[in-house]
Order: C-alpha cells, then structure tokens, then sequence
C-alpha cells in the first residue's frame, strides 16, 4: 500500500481575517503546548476581547498541511512578528509565511509601524530560521535579541523571610506605576513613551490585573496578571525599582500573584526570563517555576 509522504500534501497559508478568526483555527492545536504557546495564543486572545487596544492593523496568518496546522504567525505592530512552527527551522512554512507578511505590509507606508516588520519572536529555531529568510529574501541584516526562557509553575514554594505583602494597585498610584513601567520597557528593550506607559498604567489598574508588593505602606515591587489561555496565566511585568533590589521583593511578589492565580483555579502560570540575566532565573526557579523552552528575538533593519 502506497502511503502519502509529508512532501505531497501542499501547505497552504490562511490569512485570518480576525483574532478570533485565527483562534477558531489555530487554538486547540496551540494548546496543545500551552505554556509554550502561551505568547502566540495570549495575544491573540487579547486582541480578539479587545480589539481597541490596537493601533494599528494585526496580522494573523496560519498555515496547514492538509487538516494539520504547522505553522502560525501573529503581529501587532509596531511589535516584532511571532511565529510558531511545528516543524522547527523547516523553512518551507515559514517562507509562506515571510512571503505573505511582506505582501501584506506592502500597502502601507515603509515607515509607518504597519509598513516595517520591525523583528521576529518565537521558539529559538523557528525565530532564527525566520530571520535568515528574511535576511536572505530583502538583502536586509538582522541582529539577535534578547534570548528568553520560558517558565511553567504548577505547584509555588513560598519565599518566606520577605517582609510586606501582596495587594492590588490602587488608582491613586498611576504616577509612580507609569514610570515603573516606563522603566520596565527600557530595561526590557522594548518600545517605550511616556503616554502609552501611562495608558497601561490605567487599564491595568481598572482591570484589577496589576498588583503591589508593599512595606510598611511604600509599593516596593509590581507584577501583573496577562495574557490568559484555557489552562494558564502569564506573570509579566515584574519591576523592582533600582534603588530596592536584591532584596527578595520580585520573588516574593511573584510568588504571592501565583500562588493567588493558581487558586482562583488557573492550572498553572508562565513567565520569560532574560537568559542573560541568571539572578531572575535562579530566584523563580526556587518558587517554583520550571524551564519549558527557549524563544529568542531578531531585530530586522530598515
């Protein structure tokens, strides 16, 4: 009996028409990786519940192989493009993928966030397989990231001896969480302005996802609540200012939100690490989280 290779059966992309387009489709075989996946999927949720938080147009795209999704891809600008491979640096995808991404940002204007891919994020081998096709396709060089660690948390073991406690933020507090903000962007390399700092400052804080670890009344630490899928939560924007760290502050708030998210009934939590950085690793791996897989950013030029 003849049986039918992978080469025969044709990819074929899907422009997505909506996030909650590209959920119908690609979700479920997402999730299959939840907490790897937990970036591609979060956004998209987000933007699918809120689509006004986006300035400019989203892209979601996925490619099948017959009924089977290999490839997914996700950009809301002036953010880099995520992608996701089932198939690694198996270029066929992702060159689907890169060809279509270009053709969509060909209508906008070159310098507008819409008009320039501005980089790529996902798991090591498909971000890098990705930057080399688009190296390769525009004649344009690419420059590494930072490279992250993904986490997942099932079980929190307490940071004890850390004085202070867990809380919301309060309304009263959007100054000073703007400018952590602001900070935590600049520190992170990530796009940064005072208005949108700001801005985020306040939705977290109407949302009830942002929270404070406090001493003696003084916010010492924050940590917010993000990008939910159906299992898990991500832990994100963890910022200790300058002046307070290497105290056990950002451990001892990451650990009181997981703990508090694992029991509002959340299966588990994510977070990233900068791998360049081993003091944030070594300290949420000993509250318990544990390396999952690996995602590096490329930085593409003009």
């Amino acid at each position: 009996m003849r049986h039918e290779t992978r080469e025969e059966i044709p990819m074929k992309l899907r422009r997505c028409d909506s996030a909650t387009d590209f959920l119908e489709h690609a979700r479920a075989p997402l999730e299959v990786k939840e907490a790897a996946n937990n970036l591609i999927v979060g956004i998209s949720a987000r933007v699918a519940e809120h689509p006004e938080q986006v300035k400019f147009p989203a892209y979601f795209a996925t490619v099948d192989e017959g009924d089977r999704l290999v490839a997914a891809a996700v950009r809301t600008p002036p953010h880099r493009i995520i992608v996701h491979s089932e198939l690694g640096a198996e270029p066929a995808p992702l060159r689907l993928i890169l060809d279509d991404i270009l053709d969509y940002t060909a209508s906008f204007d070159p310098e507008s966030p819409p008009g320039h891919v501005s980089g790529v994020v996902g798991h090591s081998t498909a971000a890098f397989a990705f930057a080399q096709l688009w190296r390769d396709r525009t004649g344009k060089p690419f420059k590494a990231g930072k490279s992250l660690r993904i986490y997942e948390l099932r079980q929190v073991t307490p940071s004890v001896g850390v004085p202070g406690h867990l809380r919301h933020a309060h309304d009263n507090e959007v100054d000073l969480l703007a400018d952590w903000i602001l900070n935590f962007n600049i520190d992170a390399g990530l796009p940064a302005s005072t208005a949108e700092a700001r801005e985020l400052a306040e939705r977290r804080i109407d949302s009830g996802d942002l929270f404070i670890w406090e001493i003696e009344g003084q916010p010492v630490s924050m940590a917010t609540k993000s990008r939910p899928s159906s299992h898990g939560i991500t832990i994100t924007l963890v910022y200790t200012p300058r002046e307070l760290r290497n105290r056990g502050y950002a451990s001892a708030c990451v650990a009181a939100l997981s703990q508090q998210m694992l029991d509002a009934g959340w299966e588990f939590c994510t977070l990233y690490t900068d791998l360049a950085n081993p003091v944030s690793n070594s300290i949420y791996q000993r509250i318990g989280y544990r390396p999952v897989c690996d995602s590096n950013e490329y930085d593409f030029e003009r």
